[in-house]
């Protein structure tokens, strides 16, 4: 339902539940803080249900049904009354929006729920842009920066030019493509503790590609694949900090980057 609709049904701006995630929660909170200061400049009022905990997806993609399922019950639970739910990372929303309703299709109390909680569940920065219509930000960044396409938010959310779009619109801020920013970081969840060796040759050449871009700063949507790059970087002894690009779409770009200080 566009937020419109909403609005015009209710009388009141659209009201958002922000799904923070676990890394967002337990590594980098400023990224939430970052997504709740943009949803609400995007016109719709912001809510951070304290009863969230996990998408379920370490457990989904393990094949653990029965304890993602749970998960999923409890999340769908403390999530279903609000008008939109919106995440700050594209592999947290696509497990939500695409992987919900086949989890607990056979379950009839939450089936149609699960359904109904995937058609509202969006990306943070698709939910900015396509939802929201929002087509810039009131926001400042010194230096070039690239930005890493992940794996979940390009393909199963097509994730891309919205936070290119919006990007565009920071006063100061140069993008700088890298070679095959779409290509996968190595992170992968699990897989990178499942085969730590495949994991590292992956990300080398992903650093490899930062470095050939001449950006000062990583950007991407998703926290998993920002450690995962940022650890590679400082372990190699680049000069690239690494950022969730909602921080700097929010004016919080001058705040520690990741692994900085921690």
């Amino acid at each position: 339902m566009p937020p419109s609709e909403v609005a015009g049904q209710t009388g009141k701006a659209p009201r958002v539940g922000l799904f923070a995630t676990c890394l967002v929660d337990l590594f980098r909170p400023q990224t939430g803080f970052a997504a709740a200061k943009l949803i609400e400049a995007a016109g719709a009022r912001v809510e951070v249900p304290e009863r969230q905990t996990c998408c379920g997806q370490p457990a989904y993609n393990s094949g653990d049904r029965a304890d993602a399922a749970a998960i999923a019950r409890q999340v769908v639970a403390a999530f279903e009354g609000f008008d939109y739910v919106v995440v700050p990372s594209g592999s947290c929303a696509a497990t939500i929006s695409r992987h919900y309703p086949a989890l607990l299709a056979d379950d009839p109390s939450y089936a149609h729920r699960a359904r109904a909680l995937a058609e509202k569940t969006f990306e943070l920065t698709a939910f900015l842009y396509d939802v929201m219509g929002m087509r810039e930000v009131k926001a400042s960044f010194s230096g070039a920066v690239t930005y890493h396409d992940s794996c979940s938010g390009l393909r199963e959310l097509t994730v891309r030019k919205q936070p290119r779009a919006l990007l565009a619109s920071v006063d100061g801020l140069t993008l700088k493509e890298m070679k095959d920013a779409d290509v996968c970081c190595g992170f992968g969840g699990a897989f990178c503790v499942k085969y730590p060796d495949v994991s590292n040759a992956i990300v080398a050449k992903k650093v490899a590609a930062i470095e050939d871009s001449r950006a000062e700063t990583l950007l991407a949507g998703d926290i998993g694949c920002l450690m995962n790059m940022a650890g590679k970087l400082k372990r190699e002894g680049k000069n690239v900090k690494a950022r969730h690009v909602a921080e700097v779409l929010a004016d919080m770009g001058d705040e520690p980057a990741i692994g900085e200080g921690q």
